[in-house]
């Protein structure tokens, strides 16, 4: 390893352990994961950026959202980008901004919900990061999205949903999200990563 190596991971190491929540898991999980991203995949309503958000913070790294980014970037909302240029021309920025976004980990990164049916972007993924599916049964899908209005393609989330399923299943991780406490699932997430990461109570990152 070099030097600059070694220091930047003595440095990670403990911004980890002064953040980290009351386990420790979430400083051997952060330790582990280097600069590489938590990237969650799933379809919208899933909760992404309201768990992601609480992930972030359990861990320590920021959240970023890779739609927030996408409408900053474009200086517009993304109906307006889907009523202007039409879906092609959001999913080629979509694409670019996530190729980005993963170069900045570690962090807590929520993709749209079609982000995973390009597949260069799920090389990147896979390259840079460890991807969680948030996966939710579509009566929960189709009350959230109710709940905080219209987005597009959401009414047709039903015929969307068996489409991109087989995409999101690759994901390292899969937590279900439902109808509990947000900081329930965080729970099961961070033991998921932990498992995944091998940074569990015991041992070495």
């Amino acid at each position: 390893m070099e030097p600059e190596q070694a220091v930047w991971k003595a440095r990670m190491t403990d911004i980890a352990v002064q953040k980290a929540g009351q386990s420790g898991a979430e400083a051997r999980i952060v330790a582990v994961l280097g600069r590489r991203s938590v990237v969650l995949v799933g379809m919208m309503g899933a909760g992404k950026s309201s768990i992601g958000r609480r992930l972030a913070a359990r861990l320590g790294i920021p959240f970023v959202d890779a739609d927030s980014e996408i409408e900053l970037a474009a200086g517009m909302t993304i109906p307006e980008i889907f009523a202007r240029h039409g879906e092609p021309y959001f999913r080629a920025g979509e694409a670019r901004v996530i190729a980005r976004l993963l170069d900045g980990g570690p962090q807590v990164l929520a993709t749209g919900g079609g982000a995973v049916m390009d597949a260069h972007t799920r090389e990147l993924i896979a390259a840079k990061g460890i991807s969680i599916w948030l996966k939710a049964d579509v009566e929960v899908l189709l009350r959230r999205i109710k709940r905080r209005g219209e987005r597009p393609l959401a009414g047709h989330l039903a015929s969307l949903l068996p489409l991109r399923e087989p995409y999101y299943a690759l994901a390292d991780i899969t937590v279900q999200s439902r109808e509990e406490p947000h900081e329930d699932v965080v729970g099961e997430l961070i033991d998921g990563l932990a498992g995944k990461l091998g940074a569990a109570a015991g041992t070495v990152p």
